[in-house]
């Protein structure tokens, strides 16, 4: 079955999918979709989303390639207002803009991101910062943060 998304989806999910791929094996633990679906900001039952992960994981691996992943993901997608995201989004940056600036210090996003992955290892969290905090300020500004999270 093929999954359908528009052209801001697919990136949005690629994005989540690619950071949770840390190994670049075209598969991810079941377990990491709820994570990405919180962190997208998408509401969704617990058993609902329990029996559409055993339904897309059919060999039993206990890992999902992306087409399933975009097949779970897009199901609970409809549900996501995206004010209601950026309220949340906003509230998770404020926790860690402290002084309120305005901006967050490479070393939280990197909490924030080993946070969301323990599997990540340094070099790869480098990575995603390098590719994060494009203008190498060392800190991350909230439409940076928003891009990260969203793919907007």
């Amino acid at each position: 079955m093929a999954v359908s998304l528009d052209q801001e989806q697919q990136n949005m999910f690629k994005k989540a999918f690619a950071m949770f791929d840390t190994g670049k094996t075209g598969s991810i633990e079941k377990e990491k979709v709820r994570t990405i679906l919180n962190t997208l900001g998408h509401t969704y039952d617990d058993m609902e989303l329990l029996s559409m992960l055993d339904s897309e994981d059919v060999e039993g691996t206990g890992k999902l390639n992306f087409e399933s992943f975009c097949r779970v993901a897009l199901h609970f997608n409809e549900e996501v207002d995206d004010e209601a995201l950026q309220k949340e989004l906003k509230e998770a940056f404020r926790l860690y803009d402290k002084d309120g600036n305005g901006f967050i210090p490479i070393s939280s996003l990197r909490e924030i991101l080993g946070a969301l992955d323990d599997q990540l290892t340094g070099e790869q969290l480098n990575e995603m910062i390098a590719e994060i905090d494009t203008d190498q300020s060392g800190t991350v500004d909230f439409d940076e943060f928003m891009e990260m999270m969203t793919g907007d």
